[in-house]
């Protein structure tokens, strides 16, 4: 997927990571004026969102934003859906797309750098694996063959076994470096923000009530 010039793009996005307990937050206008933040709330995430929200866009307001983007999971049960339902309301408010994206696909983003310093190919496929219930693992494989942030889910994200897993990744036929995402994930907020750019560059203007939460099993109904 190529991407348009900045030129295109008018305004401000957002994006919000509460799938760990790190609240992540990234804003830009792909044009030089970007910024991240990332704190540690844990349990405080349900009530000192909004007042981080608001405190992180000055000097820019709701007005400035041309779309939002926030991660669907999978992660932590309470903060994945506390980020979506807060998405979703803002994007109904302000009339705005809203972007999903996979918590899993924003973490191998950045993880690009890393996967492919060394290798003489242009890009290695991404695997990330990331510790669930029961002592199953959330997993993923991801690629990108260009220079875009856009990346391919060449296995989307799955729960397994640990057993499965080795399998998958035994018979997997191309090169791939394994990623660890434990701990916090609010600093892949900027990726997270990337992938939704491209998206967006590539057309797709989703409503806020196209966005739900991954959990690991299934989507949870509208």
């Amino acid at each position: 997927m190529s991407l348009l010039s900045s030129s295109h793009f008018h305004g401000y996005a957002l994006a919000l990571h509460t799938s760990s307990p790190e609240l992540g937050l990234a804003l830009s206008n792909f044009s030089g004026d970007r910024r991240c933040g990332v704190w540690d709330l844990g349990r405080s995430l349900s009530t000192d969102l909004h007042a981080y929200l608001q405190d992180f866009l000055q000097p820019q307001g709701w007005q400035d934003l041309t779309f939002l983007a926030v991660a669907k999971g999978p992660g932590g049960f309470t903060g994945t859906r506390i980020g979506v339902v807060t998405a979703r309301t803002l994007a109904q408010q302000l009339n705005l797309p809203l972007l999903a994206i996979s918590s899993l696909a924003a973490f191998a983003n950045s993880m690009r750098d890393e996967a492919q310093n060394g290798d003489s190919e242009p890009a290695v496929d991404v695997a990330v694996q990331m510790p669930a219930q029961r002592g199953e693992l959330f997993t993923a494989i991801y690629s990108s063959r260009d220079s875009t942030p856009a990346w391919t889910a060449l296995f989307p994200d799955t729960v397994l076994s640990v057993e499965q897993w080795r399998q998958v990744l035994e018979q997997w036929p191309r090169p791939y470096r394994l990623f660890q995402a434990d701990g916090g994930l609010g600093g892949s907020a900027t990726s997270l923000l990337q992938l939704a750019y491209a998206e967006w560059c590539g057309g797709l203007r989703p409503l806020w009530a196209d966005a739900l939460p991954f959990y690991g099993q299934h989507p949870v109904a509208r």
